[in-house]
Order: structure tokens, then sequence, then C-alpha cells
């Protein structure tokens, strides 16, 4: 039996059960990913990798959507020839219950606390 051919366009993600906390919060320490996921957040959809205007070279934002894809906090996918952003928000809410609203929220308040709204 052979197994199904990978095509070099899949890109690997942590199955549901395998997302760890500590990755998580890691892959959110970053002001950069964090902007990333609250814009995920805000659309509610999924966005191009070259929708997000980051003040960072292409492979430092490579970097950073690598880092929120391993730690399961997206879900990355080719649609053609542009790599989709989705907020893996059902996995994180069923894992770890009320956890990224808060996060979101809280970085609202600082936000509008510190006039970065």
């Amino acid at each position: 039996m052979t197994s199904p051919a990978v095509s070099s366009r899949d890109l690997p993600h942590p199955a549901r059960e395998e997302i760890r906390l500590e990755g998580v919060l890691h892959a959110l320490s970053d002001p950069l990913r964090l902007q990333i996921v609250r814009e995920l957040a805000a659309v509610g959809d999924e966005l191009s990798c070259s929708h997000f205007d980051l003040p960072v070279t292409k492979s430092t934002t490579t970097h950073h959507f690598r880092v929120l894809r391993e730690s399961g906090v997206i879900q990355q996918i080719y649609r053609g020839t542009a790599k989709m952003n989705g907020l893996r928000k059902d996995d994180l809410d069923g894992l770890f219950p009320g956890l990224l609203d808060a996060l979101l929220d809280a970085v609202a308040h600082q936000a509008a606390r510190l006039g970065d709204a």
C-alpha cells in the first residue's frame, strides 16, 4: 500500500489534540503575531498573507506565520497562488475555553489605553 502523495504546497499543522497551551501563549507573545490574530479575529474569515502590512521583511513575515501555524493558532492553505490564513478559533475555544476572547479583549483594552487602537 502506498501513502497518498504529499504536495510541496501542503503545510504541516498540529492536530487539535497536539496543540499545547505553552505553544499558543508563545506564539501570541509577539506583538506582530498578535496583530495578525487580531485582524483574523476581526474579519472572522480567511485572509491572504499579502493582506497584512507588517513593518518587517518578507522572510520575517513568513517566520511569524509559521510560528502561528505550527503552534495551532492559525490554519494556512493555498487557494490558487494565494496562501490563505484562518484563525483556528473552534480548536482553541474547545481546548482552552475563553482564552482567545480574553486575550483579544485584553489587547483591545491595552491598545485603547496606549492610544494604539
